[in-house]
């Protein structure tokens, strides 16, 4: 018996873990789970662009530059986010953001 994954698997796959991350993104109420649903989403556009790169044009790599440019983004937003909390949480002594009322400079 043989199993076969085509692109709608691979959308469907895609589209359920957008959608994961998109529920988390806006149900945490923690600014490092928000950053982790950020991510989810991220590698759910990964998996799409993988995808349709080698289903429908795979003799051209555009797919996986994407992707890699992607991940090096993701990489980046990641270490600015991190910092970012790590500063929020030496202010206010915690990283729940219905908690933060204001930020100062």
């Amino acid at each position: 018996m043989s199993i076969t994954v085509g692109l709608r698997e691979f959308l469907i796959l895609s589209a359920v873990l957008f959608a994961l991350g998109l529920y988390g993104a806006l149900s945490k109420k923690s600014a490092i789970m928000i950053l982790m649903a950020v991510e989810l989403m991220t590698n759910a556009v990964n998996i799409a662009l993988l995808a349709m790169n080698r289903f429908l044009t795979p003799m051209l790599m555009t797919g996986q530059f994407f992707a890699a440019f992607i991940m090096v983004v993701s990489a980046a937003e990641i270490g600015l986010g991190l910092a970012l909390v790590l500063a929020l949480y030496r202010r206010t002594q915690t990283v729940e953001v219905d908690r933060i009322d204001r930020l100062k400079g």
